[in-house]
């Protein structure tokens, strides 16, 4: 996930699909300056934080190719998704900006907010096809900073062996209550209900929100009654044995080893796990996470944004569209987003996903449901409030507090922290 990014640990989840995009060593932009006609010629940088993929992978060529199409070569920098924020601050304290920047999406309001990146009405990228609840993500005071290169959420796995023995129906999941039935005949045959991730992390957020924002909670106010609902329904499958204590410190790849050894009914977890499911030693199956009275839960969504920061010479900015352009068109979207285990940011790239393979339409699903977290305009707020609701699931999951106090306590904190 991604504290002032949350990567949702992409290894295997966020881990997600195994992009744990590693650390890589950072660079300064090194392009000459070109202006008018001369834009379309020399040195572009990209940076990106797919530290996994060296020279000869294919998203290499990709860059190499959007360059070369654009006029142009490039010099790609591969640098952690957790030092990326950093590294472009202060490159653009510097002047020395990369043309290019892909950066995970909750950071692209703290680089906003900076004064750091274009909109994409400066530099004309064209979001018209962009799902708009997956460029909200990138938006914010009503400018869009970014194109999406796809995106990644959270579903829940269900073991099939184990779901036909406890005598459950998943297509009659549909709200909290048939969910915590289900999981009731799962113990009853000594099986495990459920596991998730409740460590105290942004993991843990990312997490909790679908339950969260499924119970019509927003996040200003995470002392609502929709919002003790949420943390009740956690204490409670806890308190009656339906999850294991170990969710308290399980990390997202946790989380799945423990659904992967075959004792446990569901798993909420991510695409990024689909590749392992598929090589698994049981059947399983994915349902869209269940809102409180029905429906699908918003699900937070995960994933990259293509930017560009800004340049003292904006002649440069043209070139570097044509670069976004290429890199997020429907052809490359659909192979990098395969690559990355996302699900496409476009009606087109779903479309050829869903066709190609069919286990990715509840993702699809959930995807068109899913929300940014620093939507509604929270912004830099965002991890501030986060961090709050974080410590107050691991209050209440403990058993230090009930529900109601820890989120008293942690809408207090969170509104003295963003003022």
């Amino acid at each position: 996930m991604k504290p002032s990014s949350f990567t949702v640990r992409r290894t295997v989840g966020a881990g997600l699909v195994a992009l744990s995009l590693a650390a890589g060593s950072a660079a300064c932009s090194t392009g000459s300056s070109a202006s008018g006609g001369a834009a379309a010629s020399g040195t572009y940088t990209i940076w990106d934080p797919y530290a996994q993929f060296d020279n000869t992978s294919a998203w290499v060529q990709l860059l190499n190719k959007c360059a070369s199409q654009a006029g142009v070569s490039i010099k790609r920098t591969a640098i952690d998704t957790t030092a990326l924020t950093g590294k472009e601050l202060l490159a653009a304290q510097q002047g020395v900006s990369p043309d290019v920047l892909i950066v995970d999406n909750p950071v692209i309001s703290t680089l906003a907010s900076a004064g750091v990146l274009t909109t994409t009405t400066q530099t004309k990228v064209d979001t018209s096809a962009v799902q708009p609840n997956i460029l909200a993500a990138g938006q914010l005071n009503g400018q869009t900073y970014g194109i999406p290169i796809g995106a990644n959420t959270l579903a829940l796995y269900y073991n099939k062996n184990i779901l036909k023995a406890a005598g459950v129906d998943p297509s009659t999941i549909t709200d909290w209550a048939s969910l915590t039935a289900a999981l009731a005949k799962v113990k009853a045959i000594g099986k495990t209900g459920i596991t998730f991730s409740a460590i105290g992390t942004e993991e843990g957020s990312f997490q909790f929100e679908p339950w969260y924002w499924g119970a019509g909670a927003n996040l200003t106010d995470l002392s609502s009654t929709q919002a003790v609902a949420a943390l009740n329904l956690w204490t409670t499958w806890m308190k009656d044995g339906y999850a294991p204590n170990s969710v308290l410190n399980d990390t997202q790849p946790d989380n799945w080893q423990t659904f992967a050894a075959g004792n446990t009914g569901f798993s909420e977890n991510g695409t990024w796990e689909l590749a392992a499911a598929q090589k698994g030693t049981f059947p399983f199956g994915i349902i869209d996470i269940p809102g409180q009275n029905g429906g699908s839960a918003p699900t937070p969504t995960g994933g990259e944004f293509v930017t560009i920061p800004i340049q003292s010479d904006t002649a440069r900015y043209a070139t570097s569209e044509k670069i976004v352009a290429c890199l997020t068109s429907a052809g490359n979207a659909y192979t990098t987003d395969t690559t990355l285990s996302y699900i496409g940011a476009t009606a087109a790239v779903q479309t050829q996903q869903g066709s190609s393979t069919p286990a990715l339409a509840p993702w699809i699903s959930a995807v068109h449901t899913a929300k940014g977290r620093t939507s509604d305009n929270l912004g830099t707020k965002y991890p501030k409030i986060s961090q709050q609701l974080w410590t107050a699931v691991q209050a209440a999951l403990t058993g230090s507090s009930s529900p109601q106090s820890a989120l008293d306590t942690a809408q207090s904190a969170a509104q003295a922290a963003i003022g």
